[in-house]
Order: structure tokens, then C-alpha cells, then sequence
């Protein structure tokens, strides 16, 4: 149990000289807009995945088999423009390779370019988002998590990937005790699964006021990340450099 405290508390304050620095608790943050958004695009734009593709995937699958509810060409236009997204991102991970915090200060104020986008245009249709508007929100949406998800990837927090849970999972029971190993960075996979959750309940409770207040949440939350990144980056402690 004290291992699991202390685990949790260095991932929310991360001790002096910490090799990732301050970019635990910023993963974490991206993690809660994880969940924020894809309560936004599966329960809002019609049971559709924007950022967890693995369930996208299977999604698609069910629509080709006609499953009631689900949309081939939504699914779609989904996965392509997570893909095009994370090509962004690789190309961010290039241009910045040396300095994370760069890496990522950038990739985060153009998340905030797209949910802006997308908080516009749900602001502008109300409460009757119709098939251009929808359409226009999954890209937006699409395009900001495929580019988040690329990052993380390069920024290489162990356990910190802010959208698949699926190998912080297994790691989380595989390396337990019971299964006989020694359980490393628990505290930090069980942060990661909470933030999420945390993301998809308030995603959801916040839908009753409008797609919206949720797009709001997202972009106030993405704006300040990037502030703290850029004030943070701009040092050469070890924690930038790869």
C-alpha cells in the first residue's frame, strides 16, 4: 500500500529531478480530455469513437454487419481523420525530437485550434447538430486526438499513452502480486484508468447542458495545459531532452 501511495503522489507531483518531470500530471490531463471527448462523439455524434480506435475498429466492424444505430461512413471518416491527425503528430515528434516540452506545447495549442473548431460549430447549431455539423465535429475531434495520441507516443511516459488503457490494464493485473510479479508504477496505471473514467462521468453528466459546455470544458482544459507546457519548457532541465 505504500508503495501505491507513493507511486500516485510522485505521478501528481513528480519529485525534483524526476526523469519525465512535470509531464505525468499533464498526461493525465490529456487522459481526462480523452474521456471528455469520446463521451462527446459516442453518446453525442451517434456511437462513434474519436479517440479510442481500438473500439472504433470493432465499431465498424459492427456497422458493416448492420448493426442498428451505427454508421459505416461516420465510423470511417473517424478512423481516417484520426490517422491523418496522428500523421501530424509524427511530424511534430520530427520537427521537436530533441525538446519534449516543445513537442508537446505545440501539439497541445493545435488540439486547442481544433476543439475551438468544434466548439464553434456546436455553438452554432444548438441544440440540432445535423449531418454537416456532425460530420465537421468528428473530424475536428478526430484530427486533435490523433494528433494527442501520436505525441504521447513520442513523449514516451511510461503508462501514460491518455488513450489506450488496454496494455496499462494488463500490465496493471500481470505485474501484481497475486500474479507474482513486482507490481511496478501501480499507482500511476490506476491513475491513468480513474482519469479516464473521471473524463467519460463528467463528459457525460455534462451533456444534458449541450455538446457545447463539453467542447468548453475540453478547450479551458487544453489552453491551460498548454500555458503550463510552455512556461515549463522554456528551461533545459533533463526532463525535455528524449
Amino acid at each position: 500500500m505504500r508503495k501505491l501511495l507513493v507511486d500516485v503522489a510522485h505521478t501528481l507531483v513528480p519529485p525534483r529531478g524526476d526523469r519525465h518531470g512535470p509531464l505525468p500530471p499533464l498526461m493525465l490531463t490529456l487522459t481526462v480530455v480523452t474521456g471528455l471527448v469520446d463521451a462527446v462523439s459516442y453518446l453525442g455524434l451517434g456511437q462513434v469513437f474519436v479517440a479510442n480506435m481500438t473500439g472504433n475498429v470493432a465499431l465498424l466492424g459492427f456497422a458493416l454487419a448492420g448493426a442498428e444505430g451505427l454508421s459505416v461512413p461516420a465510423t470511417l471518416v473517424s478512423l481516417v481523420s484520426f490517422l491523418v491527425g496522428a500523421v501530424a503528430g509524427g511530424r511534430f515528434g520530427t520537427r521537436f525530437a530533441a525538446h519534449r516540452g516543445r513537442l508537446l506545447a505545440s501539439a497541445l495549442a493545435l488540439q486547442a485550434v481544433l476543439v475551438a473548431a468544434a466548439l464553434a460549430t456546436a455553438l452554432v447549431a444548438r441544440d440540432g447538430v445535423g449531418t454537416p455539423g456532425r460530420y465537421t465535429l468528428i473530424v475536428a475531434l478526430g484530427l486533435a486526438m490523433g494528433t494527442q495520441t501520436a505525441v504521447a507516443r513520442r513523449i514516451g511516459v511510461p503508462d501514460l499513452t491518455t488513450t489506450v488503457l488496454t496494455q496499462t490494464l494488463t500490465g496493471l493485473a500481470s505485474d501484481s502480486a497475486p500474479a507474482g510479479g513486482a507490481g511496478p508504477r501501480p499507482g500511476r496505471r490506476i491513475l491513468s484508468v480513474l482519469a479516464l473514467v473521471l473524463g467519460a462521468l463528467a463528459g457525460a453528466l455534462l451533456l444534458d447542458a449541450g455538446l457545447a459546455v463539453v467542447l468548453g470544458v475540453v478547450l479551458a482544459l487544453l489552453v491551460v495545459a498548454a500555458v503550463v507546457t510552455r512556461r515549463l519548457a522554456a528551461t533545459d532541465a533533463a526532463w525535455v531532452r528524449p
